[in-house]
């Protein structure tokens, strides 16, 4: 016997996942979880059992369900399953698998579709956050197919921009958790920020790298590799997230000047593999960071004039990712737009155990 459960595959962004409408799963989170390890096929290097990818960007998870709020359309918790061990985190949000929930919530009727495009509202339960992602839609319907490129993905489709306002400290409770521009941890200068993600930014040349290699060399680094989790374990406790030896926050950035003509250069730790692009928060308080004054990322940026409106480009080993950034007299970021793409894959069900669940709420 096996339960049946309905979902959607989407590819939103750079990542790929499972789409749930929240009222399909089990209210209890930890029946929940065992439900979400059984359809992505974990814990198992290879997911052979399950509808995971083997790697961590294409074992993701988005629940969604209808909001009480009058501010959002939609509310959606993202959850990271792990491929290898048997855990789910709700540590952290993911604005890749955030490009696939507006068109989710036109697919499965949670939105009303108009007749040319749709802004859904969105609350992001990881993080409290508010973000509006506009859709095409027309004819009432999600348009995929367009001509706008993201690097990490092949082809073109539709564009997906995401507005996000107020996710300054979403995590930690402040921009700079620590309360510090640059801190010193293991030695070594670091800016922490929080900007939709907790992000440690280090200079790759003080970790003795050049910032440009390939991800298979960095994670090949043993010594590298030890050095990075011992500076991200100290600033997960000066960060306010306590013991993070279990969870995926914060990430930890190399920095270096930019290679490509954008703004700087990056290798993502996520954490303790590299990312093949980065992440779409944590792009956002990379970017943010490099419009900080006497950041460790502002040190090796090439910026134009900070005011009004700035264009980030932070390359990264598959390209590049602009984040656009609002700023206030002051120079505060106040709001990020992001542009992303997003493809229904399949729409059907996704089998698990009758042993693991049997279909009651």
């Amino acid at each position: 016997m096996q339960t049946a459960i309905p979902c959607l595959v989407m590819r939103g962004g750079t990542s790929k996942g499972l789409y749930f409408n929240a009222a399909d799963l089990p209210a209890d989170p930890a029946l929940r979880d065992r439900v979400l390890l059984a359809a992505m096929g974990s814990p198992d290097p290879r997911q052979i059992d399950g509808l995971g990818g083997a790697d961590s960007l294409t074992s993701k998870v988005a629940v969604i369900s209808p909001s009480a709020r009058p501010d959002a359309d939609v509310d959606y918790l993202f959850l990271q399953v792990s491929v290898a061990e048997a855990a789910v985190t709700d540590r952290q949000n993911c604005g890749n698998i955030l490009a696939g929930v507006g068109p989710f919530a036109i697919e499965r009727g949670l939105v009303t579709p108009g007749p040319a495009r749709t802004d859904v509202r969105i609350f992001m339960r990881n993080t409290d956050g508010l973000a509006t992602a506009r859709i095409q839609t027309p004819g009432g319907r999600v348009a995929y197919d367009g001509d706008c490129r993201i690097d990490g993905v092949p082809g073109s489709a539709a564009p997906i921009p995401l507005v996000f306002a107020d996710v300054a400290g979403s995590s930690c409770g402040a921009l700079l958790p620590t309360g510090e521009v640059v801190d010193t941890i293991e030695g070594v200068a670091v800016t922490c920020i929080d900007n939709g993600m907790p992000v440690v930014i280090v200079r790759a040349a003080d970790l003795g790298v050049r910032g440009d290699e390939a991800p298979a060399i960095l994670e090949a680094d043993a010594a590298l590799r030890a050095k990075v989790e011992a500076i991200r374990l100290e600033a997960g406790r000066r960060m306010n997230l306590g013991d993070v030896s279990g969870t995926t926050v914060p990430k930890v950035a190399l920095v270096s000047p930019p290679l490509a003509g954008g703004a700087l250069s990056t290798r993502s730790f996520i954490p303790h593999t590299v990312h093949k692009a980065i992440g779409v928060f944590g792009a956002v308080s990379v970017a943010t960071a490099a419009c900080l004054p006497g950041s460790v990322a502002a040190s090796v940026a090439v910026l134009p004039t900070l005011s009004g409106e700035v264009a980030v480009s932070v390359e990264h080993p598959t390209g590049e990712f602009t984040a656009l950034l609002s700023l206030s007299p002051d120079g505060e970021v106040v709001s990020a737009a992001l542009l992303r793409t997003a493809r229904l894959l399949m729409a059907g069900q996704v089998f698990v155990p009758a042993s693991v669940w049997d279909g009651h709420r």
